[in-house]
């Protein structure tokens, strides 16, 4: 029997994702499964007319397509790069002044936001590359404990797979695509 494709509704035409593998090692799987959400975030994204990406319309929520992009670009900083390989950059769309500007400050343009997003999951999948093992650690900064490379692609995981319920329910009440 042939395998059922990953998305079969036709506004994703041309966009299917790579179906993670159903073996290999760890460091494959997980990196895999990453992979998937990152494109099913980009898939959510889209073809949606431009006015519709900072559109905020699941009440009370004040979540969008656009701030999830934002917010997606600085979680990839900030686990891969500043905490596990300890690269001394800036934060993405944050300060203490203004601690959720990756949701509320929309104004600028979204390409840019989807390009910055997906020059860290560029820059991610390098860390991930260069590490001799899902083993390797960086140091929270919060506690200076030890996290390994394996605790921050499961906690990635967790954070796209809820984020990506958001962006299908966002979606839906755009133009009303749904699935994965």
């Amino acid at each position: 029997m042939p395998e059922t494709p990953v998305s079969t509704s036709p506004r994703w035409a041309g966009g299917d994702r790579a179906e993670p593998p159903r073996t290999g090692s760890e460091l494959e799987t997980l990196s895999a499964f990453l992979d998937w959400h990152r494109e099913t975030l980009a898939l959510k994204c889209a073809d949606v007319p431009a006015e519709q990406l900072s559109a905020r319309l699941v009440e009370p929520s004040g979540l969008s397509l656009h701030g999830l992009v934002r917010h997606l670009a600085g979680v990839e900083r900030w686990w891969f790069r500043i905490q596990f390989a300890q690269e001394d950059v800036p934060l993405l769309y944050y300060s203490d002044d203004d601690p959720d500007q990756d949701f509320d400050d929309l104004g600028g343009d979204f390409a840019v936001a989807l390009e910055t997003w997906r020059a860290e999951c560029a820059r991610s999948r390098e860390i991930v590359a260069a590490a001799a093992s899902l083993d390797d650690t960086g140091i929270r900064r919060s506690t200076g404990e030890p996290i390994s490379l394996r605790w921050v692609m499961f906690h990635l995981l967790a954070e796209y797979a809820r984020h990506n319920g958001h962006a299908d329910m966002l979606r839906e009440r755009i133009d009303g695509a749904t699935g994965m």
